[in-house]
C-alpha cells in the first residue's frame, strides 16, 4: 500500500487550468482517469486525509504511486480526452458500460460495387449504412425478407456472387425476384446502387412515398387489366405496412430521440436506451455493470452517453472517396495523452453535409415528391446524435456534455429530463425496461457468481492451496501424427474465460521440425511462455539476470523482449506479464511431470495440475494417487470447462495449420519464388502444366524473374520443356 504523500505533487506544480489527469500503480498501469475544470482543485481533493475519503477513492489513491496530467483548452476537450484515455487503457477504477448482449443491425455496404443488405454483429465498417439495434434477430431477417420484395438488392455473400458471376446463370432468390441478380447484369450498377439508396431511405423512417408509389402503381395495372402484376405489387404493399406496423408511433411530433432510462441498487445498475426516429421506435439497447460504491447517478449517466455516443461511425458515409474540399470538416486525429505538458486535443468532428447527387445518377423516382406526412421524411440514424437526448438525470457537467454532443451532431442538441406529457410517460417505459433488465440480470448472475465463487473455492481445498486461484491457464498440444504441432493457452479469471489473453504456439522443437512427443511439445510451450513472463517482469531464470533472460526471448516478429509489464509504445500490459494462480495441462501424470520439471528449472514456485480424460482424474506432481472429484463437483466441472476449451482452441489452429499445409503450389519448393512471383507466373502462363513446358527463356521475360531463378524454376519442375530457338 502506498502512501499518497509519497507521490503527492507540489501545488505550484499543477496548472489551474482544465486537463485530465490519470493515476499510474507501481508497474505503470493506469488505474484511475479523470477530468477537471480546475487540475489544481480536483487533485487536492486526492491528497487530503485518507479518513476523509470514500472507501474506495482510499483505495484507488494507495493503489497508485503516481499521476500525471494533460492540460487541454476546454472542458469539451477534456471531456473527449478522458473517454479516450478510458478506452485505450480501461482503468480498473473507472466504470465502463459493457452492452449485455451483442445486438444484430441491418447492414447496406455501400462501400461496395453492388451493396450488399445482410444482418451483422460486432465491428462496424466505414462506407456502410447500419440501421438499428434490434432486440431480436429473427425480427430483422424476417424484416429484411419483407422489404427483399420491394427492393431487391443483393443479399449474398462475395463467394456465391462471384460463382454466380461466372456460371452466367443466378442464385435462388434472383429466380424468386428477391434479388435483381446484377451478378449477371439483369441490372446495372447504378441502378442497383439507387435500389440500395432508396432501401436505406426506407429504413431511414421515409416510408410513405415508397408505400404509395406501390399502391399507385398497383392501381394503374388493376386499371390496364395487368391483374397478376397488380396482385403482386398488392403483396409488397402488404409487406411494407408490415414492417411500417412493427414500429408504433410513440410520440406523436416526429420526435428524434435518445431516451435513457436507469434502475440501480447498492451494487449494480442497468440501463435501456430507445432509439425513436419519426417518432418511432427503431432500435433498442442495453447495459448492466457493477457501480462503484460513490458513484451517482449524474456520474453514470455522464459515462454512459460518452460512451454511446463517441464511438460512432458517420451515418452518411456512402463508402465515396473524400473530396479535398472537405479538409475542414475532416475529423481529426485523436487525442494523444502525454506527460505533465500541454496537449492540444481536437474538437470531434461536426455532422457531415448532406450528400450531393451526382450527374450520373438516375433522376429521383417518384417516392421523392414532396413530403406529406411525418413518414415521408427521412430521420437521423440510430448510430448518430439525435437532436434530442433524454435522460433521468443531467450529468454534473451538463453544458461541457451538451457542447460536445452539439459537436458531434453539427447542431443544438437539447439535452433535458423531460418532466411531463408523453417524452415522460415514454422514459417510464423505458426505465421498466432496465428494471426488468436489472431484475433478470441478478437471477442470471447470482447462480452464476455462487457456482464458480463455489468452484474455485471446492479447487482450492481440493489442492490444498492458501487462497482460490483467481487467474488459471491450461495448456494443451495438437497434432496429427506428429505433424503441423501446435499448443494452445487459454486463460480463465474469476472462473470465467478472458479470451483477449489467449494464445497460440507452433511448436518448433530442436531441430525445427517439431517435438518428438507430446510431453516435449508441452516443455516447449510452458518454457517459452514462462521464459516470456520473466523476461516481461525483469527477473532472470535461475542463474540469469533478467536482461539475459530478456535476451533469450524473442517476440513474433524477431525482436528482443524488453523487461518491464509495460509496453513503452502503447502504455498497456504486454502478453505475458501476468502470472497464473494454478497451471492446468490436458493429460496424466508424464505431461504434469514435464510441465513441474520446466517450472523448477525457471525458479518459478506456481502450482500445476493435469486433468486426464479417461477418469477425469486430478494428477499432481509428485503424488502417487490422483485426486477425484465428485462427478457434481463445480470444481471438475470449471476443470472441464477449462480443459475442453483449450482443446478446442488447439485443435481449431491445427485444422487451420493443417489446411494450409494441404494447399501448397507445386512452385513452394523453389528458392527465392514468394507468393508475388507465383501470381505472376501463373497470370502470364495460365497454369503449372503450361509454365512446366515453356523454356527458361520463356520464363525469364516473365517480370521479376531473373534468368537464375527462371533455370532454377525450369528444374525444379522437371526437363521436357520446348526447346529455345
Amino acid at each position: 500500500m502506498a502512501d499518497p504523500s509519497t507521490y503527492r505533487p507540489a501545488a505550484g506544480e499543477i496548472p489551474t487550468s482544465p486537463g485530465v489527469y490519470r493515476f499510474l500503480d507501481p508497474e505503470g498501469r493506469v488505474i484511475y482517469v479523470g477530468k477537471a475544470k480546475n487540475l489544481r482543485a480536483r487533485l487536492s481533493n486526492y491528497f487530503q486525509d485518507l479518513a476523509a475519503l470514500h472507501p474506495r477513492t482510499q483505495r484507488m489513491v494507495t493503489t497508485a504511486c503516481a499521476v500525471e496530467w494533460t492540460v487541454v483548452a476546454t472542458e469539451v476537450e477534456s471531456l473527449a480526452l478522458e473517454y479516450s484515455w478510458i478506452k485505450e487503457f480501461h482503468p480498473r477504477f473507472n466504470v465502463m458500460y459493457k452492452d449485455d448482449k451483442s445486438y444484430p443491425y441491418l447492414m447496406v455496404s455501400l462501400n461496395e460495387e453492388f451493396p450488399r443488405a445482410q444482418v451483422v454483429r460486432g465491428a462496424r465498417k466505414r462506407g456502410a449504412r447500419y440501421f438499428g439495434p434490434y432486440v431480436q434477430a429473427w425480427s430483422i431477417r424476417d424484416t429484411l425478407d419483407q422489404l427483399l420484395r420491394v427492393f431487391p438488392i443483393r443479399s449474398c455473400s462475395a463467394g456465391v456472387f462471384q460463382r454466380a458471376k461466372a456460371a452466367g446463370r443466378p442464385c435462388l432468390l434472383g429466380y424468386i425476384d428477391k434479388c435483381s441478380a446484377p451478378c449477371v447484369g439483369r441490372v446495372s450498377a447504378l441502378d442497383h446502387r439507387a435500389l440500395a439508396e432508396d432501401l436505406c431511405s426506407f429504413l431511414a423512417g421515409r416510408t410513405g412515398p415508397y408505400l404509395r408509389e406501390v399502391e399507385s402503381q398497383m392501381r394503374a395495372a388493376a386499371g390496364a387489366l395487368d391483374f397478376e402484376k397488380a396482385a403482386r405489387l398488392r403483396d409488397d404493399a402488404a409487406a411494407l405496412r408490415k414492417v411500417i406496423e412493427r414500429n408504433a408511433v410513440v410520440l406523436p411530433d416526429a420526435t428524434d430521440a435518445d431516451v435513457f432510462g436507469l434502475v440501480r441498487d447498492e451494487l449494480t445498475a442497468a440501463v435501456q436506451v430507445f432509439h425513436v426516429r419519426g417518432g418511432r421506435i427503431r432500435g433498442q439497447r442495453g447495459w448492466v455493470i457493477d457501480t462503484p460504491d460513490d458513484a451517482t447517478d449524474s456520474e453514470l449517466v455522464e459515462r454512459l452517453i460518452q460512451q454511446v455516443y463517441a464511438d460512432l461511425l458517420d451515418p452518411g458515409d456512402t463508402g465515396a472517396p473524400e473530396s479535398s474540399s472537405a479538409g475542414a470538416a475532416a475529423a481529426p486525429s485523436g487525442p494523444v495523452s502525454g506527460p505533465t505538458t500541454s496537449v492540444g486535443v481536437g474538437r470531434a468532428p461536426a455532422c457531415p453535409a448532406p450528400r450531393a447527387r451526382r450527374e450520373d445518377e438516375p433522376t429521383p423516382r417518384r417516392a421523392e415528391a414532396a413530403a406529406t406526412s411525418v413518414d415521408d421524411v427521412a430521420h437521423a440514424s440510430t448510430t448518430a446524435v439525435p437532436r434530442e437526448v433524454l435522460v433521468p438525470v443531467l450529468p454534473d457537467d451538463a453544458p461541457a456534455v451538451r457542447a460536445w454532443l452539439a459537436g458531434l451532431r453539427g447542431a443544438a442538441v437539447d439535452l433535458r429530463v423531460p418532466a411531463r406529457g408523453d417524452k415522460a410517460a415514454l422514459m417510464e417505459t423505458v426505465r421498466k425496461n432496465a428494471e426488468e433488465a436489472l431484475r433478470l440480470h441478478k437471477t442470471r448472475r447470482a447462480g452464476d457468481l455462487t457456482q464458480r465463487s463455489a468452484a474455485l473455492d471446492e479447487l482450492a481445498e481440493a489442492l490444498d492451496m492458501p487462497e482460490a486461484p483467481l487467474r488459471i491457464e491450461c495448456y494443451d498440444i495438437s497434432h496429427t501424427q506428429g505433424t503441423h504441432q501446435v499448443g494452445s493457452m487459454v486463460v480463465f479469471e474469476d472462473g470465467a474465460p478472458r479470451k483477449s489473453d489467449y494464445r497460440r504456439f507452433i511448436i518448433r522443437g530442436e531441430d525445427g521440425g517439431g517435438a518428438t512427443d507430446d510431453t516435449a511439445a508441452m516443455s516447449e510451450v510452458l518454457t517459452r511462455r514462462f521464459k516470456r513472463l520473466l523476461a516481461e517482469q525483469g527477473r532472470g531464470a535461475a542463474g540469469l539476470s533478467a536482461t539475459e533472460a530478456a535476451e533469450q526471448v524473442e517476440d513474433a516478429e524477431g525482436v528482443a523482449v524488453v523487461s518491464g509489464p509495460i509496453d513503452p509504445e502503447t502504455g498497456r500490459a504486454k502478453r505475458f506479464s501476468y502470472a497464473p494462480g494454478l497451471v492446468v495441462v490436458d493429460g496424466g501424470l508424464p505431461q504434469v511431470g514435464a510441465a513441474r520439471a520446466v517450472l523448477d528449472e525457471l525458479g518459478i514456485d506456481t502450482p500445476i495440475v493435469g486433468l486426464a480424460k479417461r477418469l477425469e482424474e486430478i494428477w499432481i506432481p509428485g503424488e502417487e494417487f490422483p485426486v477425484i472429484l465428485p462427478r457434481t463437483s463445480p470444481a471438475l466441472y470449471l476443470l472441464q470447462h477449462l480443459r475442453d476449451e483449450s482443446h478446442r482452441f488447439a485443435i481449431t489452429h491445427h485444422r487451420a495449420k493443417r489446411s494450409a499445409g494441404m494447399t501448397r503450389s507445386a512452385l513452394d519448393g523453389v528458392p527465392g519464388l514468394g507468393p508475388a512471383r507465383q501470381a505472376a507466373l501463373l497470370k502470364a502462363f495460365g497454369s503449372v502444366k503450361r509454365l512446366r513446358a515453356a523454356s527458361v527463356e520463356r520464363i525469364a521475360e516473365v517480370k521479376g524473374i531473373g534468368p537464375a531463378l527462371a533455370a532454377a524454376i525450369h528444374e525444379h519442375l522437371g526437363d521436357g520443356g520446348e526447346t529455345a530457338g
